[in-house]
This record gives C-alpha cells, sequence and structure tokens, in this order.
C-alpha cells in the first residue's frame, strides 16, 4: 500500500468523523465515562496509599509488638483466644536481650456497658464517656513517640510509687477543661482522684478529619492502673529496637524466648504473636486490592458498554457507506484501504474519548483533592499511560470487524446498494 493510499485513508476517515459530530460525540461517551472512573478511583486509592504510609510512620519503623494474638485483619479463633496471656515478667525478660532498646508492657480498658458508654472521666460539671483507659511503663516514651502539648510524662519513681497523676489525650483534657490548661488540676476516674501532669497532642489517623477515638483517653502509670483495674492482666508489649536491619534477628530472639518461658513444645506452633507496622501495610494492601477489582470491574462494564457502542456505530457507519465503499474500490482501492479507513475511524473515536476521560479524570482528581482534604487523592501517571492504551486497544477491538466487513464488500454489489 503506498504512503498516497495511507494518507488518503487517514483524511477520508477524519473527515467522515467531522461531518457526524453529534454520533461521533455520542459514541466516544461511553469511553469517556470508563477512562475518567479509571482515573478517578485510582487517584483516590493513590491518596488512600499516602495517608496510610504516612501513619504507620509514625508507629514507628524500628518497633515490635507481642500479644496472644494478632488483634487485626482477622477475628480471632477459639483457640487463640484462650491462649494463656503474656505476663509483666515476659517483657522484663525481653530487656536484655540483644539490640532491644527499650520494652514497655501495657495494659488497657475501654469501658462499656450494653453498648452505652459508662462514665470514665469526670472534673466538676464537666464528664466524658468511652474513655480508653491505659497503663504504661516510663519506657513508653522510648517505645513510642509521644507528642506532648503541655506539661510532661512521669518518672520512674512515680510509677514505682503507684503515683495517682494521669496523662489526658487530647479530647480528654478540651472536654474536662475547656478554655483552661488541666495541669495541676484533679480529675475522678473509677472512684479515685488523680492530678494531670501531662496532655497529649492529637493523635495521627489515617482517615478522615473528625475526632480520634485515641485522643479520647487517659494514660496512668502502670502500676496506678494496675490498682485501679486489678482485673486486667492481658498485656501489649511494645518492644523498640536498635536497627531496621536486625528486626529478623531481634523476632527470632523474641520468639524463642517466649516459647521457653510459655513452655512451647518443638512440635508446637506459637501460642503468640510477633508483629509490626508492617502488618498494617499487608491489611491495607490486602484491602486495596479487593478495592482495585471492584475498580477494574466497574470501569471495565463502562468501557465494554462503550466498545459496543463504537463496533454498533461503525457498523451503521458500514451500511450506510456501501456505494461508498463500491465506488473507492472501483476507482482502485484496495482492501487495506478499506480496512484502514475504517480501523482509523474507529481508533480516532476511542483515542479522543480517552484523552477526554483522561481531562475529566484529572479534573474530578483535583476537586476531590480540595473537597475531601483528608483523602489527599492523587493522579497516577501509570494509570493516565494504561487507561490511554486501554481506550487505543477498544479502538482496535471493536472496530476491527466493521473494518473487516467494509474490507471485504464486494464492489459490484456495494454499487447495487441502494
Amino acid at each position: 500500500m503506498r504512503i498516497s493510499d495511507s494518507k488518503e485513508s487517514v483524511r477520508m476517515a477524519l473527515d467522515t468523523l467531522r461531518k457526524n459530530k453529534l454520533r461521533s460525540a455520542l459514541t466516544i461517551l461511553g469511553i469517556t465515562i470508563g477512562i475518567s472512573t479509571v482515573i478517578l478511583i485510582s487517584s483516590a486509592i493513590n491518596g488512600l496509599n499516602t495517608n496510610i504510609d504516612q501513619f504507620i510512620r509514625t508507629l514507628g519503623t524500628n518497633v515490635l509488638w507481642t500479644y496472644r494474638f494478632v488483634p487485626f485483619g482477622k477475628r480471632p479463633s477459639t483457640e487463640e483466644l484462650n491462649r494463656k496471656q503474656l505476663t509483666y515478667e515476659d517483657a522484663m525478660a525481653m530487656r536484655p536481650l540483644p539490640h532491644v532498646v527499650a520494652v514497655d508492657p501495657g495494659l488497657f480498658i475501654q469501658n462499656f456497658e450494653l453498648g452505652i458508654g459508662k462514665v470514665s472521666l469526670k472534673h466538676g460539671t464537666h464528664k466524658i464517656q468511652n474513655t480508653i483507659l491505659q497503663g504504661d511503663t516510663s519506657a513508653v516514651t522510648e517505645t513510642q513517640d509521644i507528642e506532648l502539648l503541655e506539661g510532661r510524662m512521669w518518672t520512674g519513681s512515680e510509677e514505682e510509687r503507684s503515683a495517682k497523676v494521669v496523662v489526658l489525650g487530647h479530647d480528654s483534657a478540651e472536654d474536662l477543661f475547656p478554655g483552661e490548661s488541666p495541669l495541676g488540676k484533679d480529675i475522678e476516674c473509677e472512684g479515685s482522684v488523680f492530678t494531670v501532669i501531662g496532655v497529649l497532642d492529637l493523635q495521627p489517623q489515617p482517615f478522615g478529619s473528625g475526632r480520634n477515638t485515641q485522643d479520647n483517653a487517659a494514660y496512668f502509670p502502670l502500676e496506678t492502673f494496675r490498682q485501679l483495674h486489678p482485673e486486667v492482666k492481658d498485656f501489649w508489649i511494645t518492644v523498640k529496637y536498635d536497627d531496621t536491619a536486625n528486626k529478623a534477628l531481634v523476632v527470632d530472639e523474641i520468639r524463642e524466648l517466649l516459647r521457653r518461658r510459655r513452655g512451647v513444645r518443638l512440635e508446637q506452633d506459637d501460642n503468640f504473636a510477633i508483629f509490626g507496622p508492617d502488618s498494617l501495610t499487608r491489611l491495607w494492601n490486602s484491602l486495596t486490592g479487593g478495592l482495585f477489582l471492584f475498580m477494574v470491574a466497574v470501569s471495565s462494564v463502562s468501557l465494554m458498554v462503550g466498545g459496543v457502542g463504537v463496533m454498533n456505530i461503525m457498523l451503521v457507519s458500514v451500511t450506510e457507506r456501501t456505494r461508498e465503499i463500491g465506488v473507492r474500490k472501483a476507482i482502485g482501492a484496495t482492501k487495506k484501504n478499506i480496512l484502514l479507513q475504517f480501523t482509523l475511524e474507529a481508533v480516532t473515536l476511542c483515542l479522543v474519548g480517552g484523552l477526554l476521560g483522561i481531562f475529566a479524570g484529572a479534573l474530578f482528581t483535583l476537586i476531590l483533592h480540595f473537597a475531601v482534604s483528608f483523602l489527599h487523592a492523587t493522579l497516577s501517571m501509570m494509570w493516565v499511560v494504561i487507561a490511554f492504551v486501554v481506550s487505543c486497544v477498544i479502538g482496535l477491538v471493536f472496530g476491527i470487524y466493521p473494518a473487516w466487513k467494509a474490507a471485504n464488500m464486494d464492489p459490484i454489489e456495494a454499487l447495487r446498494y441502494e
């Protein structure tokens, strides 16, 4: 096929599309909707991933948690719920391990009564419900990145003598002491009086701009908490180690230590769990995997509908231009000329629809980024390229049959067509 023939086929394809502007616009609408859906959902997922990454970084990169079981990602089994609880002595045994910097055994409780929150904290006429009560050692300042709004954390001596002191979460302090500093003032908790020595800053949260439940909390020295709630003995142990390169070694040492202390036989599985922030990353990735499949399903339906629309319009166009095809063949046009012309028409329709879809998706992403600021929706260049390629492929897949039908028409029969 000569270059001049190819140029003529391209010119005729574009002329046809220009002559039928409304029909062309309606044809590419389905492609535009499908592509913009891909761009928008992928941008939202990018924003959510960014939030999760930032949140996990605040938890620390060289931190491990030890508990009876992994408390997120799945419902614990009966065997996990019946496991022996970790003890304070287990935590103390971890401190001498190589590469371990600090260990904090913590206890916590959140009071509920038949689904209705009990009053946990009170100051004068102000009271708050559903407060998380937590007890930690003084090592909590080493294992966690504590951000104090004002005041201080308790000392080791205050912990040893079960001092009646408390550090309030941001929202707890704000609700109990509106418009004033709580430092040095007393609160009532479960029938006992405690002096406020510090207030935590707002806790990071991956989603939303509302209140974080972790900000409605009260933190006590561990021995003070154990006097307040002696029935709570289910320790959550946080381990800070020196270098991320030593993570596997630290995990193995903790596992060996706990298996020995808890009497786990060689052939038995661990009756405890050691995990870190990367567990949250894996959980999130599994969730976004499902969201990704949903995105593919939704956009595939739209793109399939758009592709069928393209094929339908191209078949109508072939029928309408039967005599034109006959005339072109009679004056020397080859099958390749006709095939190229009609394929180009289909691809051009889908290409324009893809570009408009990318533009619309980018516009919607920008609106979403500012309208829902906590989402941080960001445009993914990878998905822009994928969307562009997919739109071209749709044009080829759904345009090839009408083009083949036109190219294989008998010129004599085509000229007789009325």
